[in-house]
């Protein structure tokens, strides 16, 4: 058997209800030289018996990660395959059936590619819709992704691939040491930063770093993903999660609490300045909110440096 020229990972934590569709979606691909690596996260409901149903596919590897957190299951999914380009799907989400293939082809025609991603629709629970508060842009935290119809390389951190359609070139990852493991969700916290760190380190690099529209995959949102205090614990998990990103890149320092602090009244101030439109009001809310997990990190970073 032919060693595969791209691996489809999944990495998942306690997702048994949405996970037989995404191992679905990436059985039903048209790319011919592929594999498929479940990453069991340290499960405790049904993950296993959703993918045992499922192993008679000989494309399909099962295996088990007892330490929690994303960027920890993400690096072992690297090391469970010798393929060279890795495409992560969530748990939580639904690949196109030329997913794989448009990505492989992708890197193929361009060695100085490091990491690719594609657009990302919204597929709501039954009954529901994007709700009045919900900006298009807050969307985008739920994993909205759409940059357009054309190839877009892109030179912003900002702008990087959502994670949930993520793929990335195996020599650049071992290069950097894998996913930084400080990053990305663990458990119930909402830890993120991960890929758009990667970009940093790509485009420094000089790698490139690529949106590739027909790519496409469909992200089911949750219930819970509806209500407002999700929205709160993201943000703040952000705010934490930037923090550290600073930290690795050795920004830190007292003027964080500056930056922190003009930001958080900003976003007071922009929230109450749009309160008759309810959508940009919680946006600027949460970006608020975001700032006092940043600045929390912060803080404990300054008391243990002067320790």
């Amino acid at each position: 058997m032919l060693e595969p020229e791209i691996a489809g990972i999944i990495c998942t934590h306690n997702r048994d209800y949405y996970l037989g569709a995404a191992i679905d979606s990436l059985l039903n691909q048209t790319c011919k030289n592929y594999e498929i690596i479940v990453v069991d996260n340290g499960c405790t409901d049904d993950t296993k018996t959703v993918v045992s149903a499922r192993l008679a596919h000989s494309r399909l590897k099962y295996v088990y990660e007892p330490t929690l957190g994303l960027s920890t299951a993400r690096n072992r999914g690297m090391q469970e395959t010798q393929a060279p380009i890795l495409a992560y799907l969530d748990d939580d989400a639904e690949a196109s059936p030329g997913w794989l293939q448009t990505l492989l082809e992708a890197y193929n025609h361009n060695d100085k590619l490091a990491v690719a991603g594609g657009k990302v629709s919204l597929i709501w629970p039954e009954g529901h819709g994007q709700p009045y508060w919900m900006s298009d842009d807050l969307a985008g935290a739920l994993g909205l992704f759409d940059l357009g119809d054309d190839v877009v390389y892109i030179n912003s951190p900002n702008l990087t691939p959502r994670g949930l359609n993520y793929s990335i070139r195996r020599d650049f990852l071992e290069s950097v040491g894998g996913f930084d493991t400080n990053l990305g969700r663990v458990g119930k916290k909402l830890l993120s930063n991960e890929e758009l760190y990667m970009t940093e380190q790509a485009l420094k690099k000089g790698w490139q770093v690529a949106y590739i529209p027909t790519a496409l995959v469909a992200h089911n949102v949750s219930l819970e993903r509806l209500e407002k205090q999700w929205f709160y614990r993201r943000s703040w998990w952000q705010g934490i999660s930037e923090h550290y990103r600073e930290e690795v890149g050795g920004r830190t320092g007292i003027g964080q609490l500056g930056r922190g602090g003009e930001r958080f009244i900003r976003g007071i101030y922009k929230s109450l300045k749009n309160i008759n439109n309810p959508a940009r009001s919680f946006d600027n809310l949460l970006y608020a909110y975001g700032q006092i997990g940043y600045l929390t990190g912060v803080v404990k970073h300054l008391l243990k440096t002067k320790q």
